[in-house]
């Protein structure tokens, strides 16, 4: 078996609206597709991440919260590359974003920072 890419990540939402608003007003991620499932209760809004990739945000109803933060086991956060680091944290903190201090990666010396989605989830950027 070989693996060609990542097809996706999901992200199950609280707040639909919210996170909406979030992942295609404030990162700007455009829309692919978006569909409401009336069976589930459930929108699935499709999100293009560059030419190659995308992210599936998902709302169902009473989903439980995540265990704790960010060391449960499972997926601990979600990544995307950005040129400049140092614009892009400033784009989120005048988009009342609050984000950690950019950091150096020990083993790549690559700049890399963190902040959280409306539901806590850890988001980071890392500098190419």
């Amino acid at each position: 078996m070989n693996f060609n890419k990542i097809h996706h990540a999901a992200i199950i939402c609280s707040d639909y609206a919210k996170s909406k608003k979030f992942y295609t007003e404030i990162l700007r991620l455009p829309i692919i597709n978006e569909a409401y499932r009336s069976e589930r209760d459930s929108y699935k809004l499709d999100l293009s991440v560059g030419p190659n990739n995308r992210l599936e945000l998902f709302s169902f109803p009473n989903a439980p919260k995540r265990p704790s933060y960010p060391e449960a086991c499972g997926l601990r956060h979600i990544a995307f590359e950005v040129d400049d680091i140092e614009a892009a944290v400033n784009y989120l903190n005048d988009n009342k974003i609050d984000v950690e201090p950019i950091r150096v990666d020990e083993f790549t010396n690559k700049r890399f920072t963190f902040f959280s989605d409306p539901d806590g989830l850890p988001i980071e950027l890392y500098s190419i």
